[in-house]
């Protein structure tokens, strides 16, 4: 493991406004070269913090240090940094590679220098062949790999992005995240994003920090967060969960029981629990089963009487690789499953109305406990 001290150091930051703590304590490592992303719903303090970085706002209290330079004190035209906006901010009435080249004009780089670089970043969006054209003659994602280029043409250290992809539609939002990724890999730029999107952060980033009211409740890996969330927030927001409230009957090193309303769940993992507490476990849709029969016990379970529920298929949504079942349990509560769809023809398919199991293995929930 490296010693080194992380490129991007926050330490214990706080941006108060007139007694809201819009940041509250934050402290995060952020290693060179790393895809980082603010996750959050509006107003969880993702943007406040990124503006900090940038030098738009000033912290109340705490640190940034970017690659051994504290960076209190400094304006933004002095830090080593470059911030992409989801509008792009592109002047209208310059040509694409004019507008790449704007900063570094105004940097005093020769003029030799400036043409060399902007060929370089028309080349790395692959818009040589755009260099001369207008904003208004691009499509949305070009604009977008143009504000890119301008954005890393003066070879900045950090890269912050602000919902980068915010102003394109589903579609091409989706085509240009792996795009935009591939390009920072490229340049080996250090990158903060702040997004609202989780679909966009999953794909972009290598590590998340989900937000709320201030504060970090998670930082991992997106599979981290996804597979193992921390708390019932975490869970419900990355992401589509079934959370069902019970209580932790049994806690053993090696598996846990907790009973619900509508089943007990067999968890194969100790939580170092009490007997008798509440908690909830969390189940993705994907990670159950849906049949006309009730299961066949298993060597976890001989009796047939754990990870099961049965119930009535509410509603159902046909999105062409899956199938999404909204089955309607004994106690009111309605278990969502997505079952993919690995046949063309379904003779005997599960219909509204319809009587059916789920059912699932013990290393499909994740117990919580906050």
């Amino acid at each position: 493991m490296s010693t080194e001290p992380a490129f991007l150091q926050i330490r214990d930051i706080v941006k108060d406004f007139g007694g809201h703590k819009a940041v509250n304590h934050v402290s995060i490592d952020i290693a060179k070269g790393e895809i980082f992303a603010l996750l959050g719903s509006s107003g969880c303090g993702k943007t406040t913090l990124l503006r900090m970085l940038a030098g738009f706002e000033t912290p109340t209290s705490g640190s940034i240090v970017l690659d051994g330079r504290d960076l209190a004190g400094l304006p933004p035209y002095e830090r080593p940094l470059n911030m992409m906006f989801q509008s792009y901010a592109l002047f209208p009435h310059l040509t694409v590679a004019d507008n790449i080249a704007f900063g570094l004009r105004r940097d005093g780089l020769p003029a030799a220098e400036v043409a060399a670089r902007v060929q370089a970043m028309l080349k790395l969006v692959q818009l040589e062949k755009f260099g001369q054209r207008k904003p208004h003659q691009l499509s949305g994602g070009q604009q977008q790999r143009v504000a890119l280029a301008r954005s890393l043409a003066k070879k900045p250290q950090l890269l912050l992005l602000d919902e980068p992809l915010g102003a394109l539609d589903k579609k091409l939002r989706e085509e240009t995240q792996i795009e935009l990724v591939n390009i920072i890999h490229e340049v080996g730029v250090t990158c903060v994003m702040v997004t609202h999107d989780q679909e966009e952060a999953m794909t972009m980033a290598s590590r998340i920090a989900v937000m709320s009211e201030g504060r970090f409740l998670q930082v991992g890996a997106p599979a981290e967060i996804y597979e193992t969330p921390a708390n019932r927030f975490v869970a419900d927001f990355i992401g589509n969960v079934n959370l069902m409230d019970g209580t932790l009957v049994k806690d053993e090193t090696d598996h846990v029981l907790v009973r619900c309303a509508d089943c007990t769940h067999y968890v194969g993992h100790g939580i170092t629990g009490t007997e008798g507490m509440p908690v909830s476990v969390a189940l993705r849709p994907e990670k159950i089963r849906i049949a006309r029969e009730a299961p066949s016990p298993t060597p976890d379970d001989p009796q047939g009487e754990y990870n099961r529920a049965r119930g009535t298929v509410k509603d159902m949504a046909y999105f062409g690789s899956f199938t999404v079942y909204h089955l309607a349990l004994e106690s009111g509560a309605v278990l969502k499953i997505s079952a993919g769809n690995t046949e063309r023809h379904r003779d005997h398919a599960i219909a509204v109305g319809d009587t059916a199991w789920a059912h699932w293995s013990p290393t499909a929930q994740v117990v919580l406990t906050s």
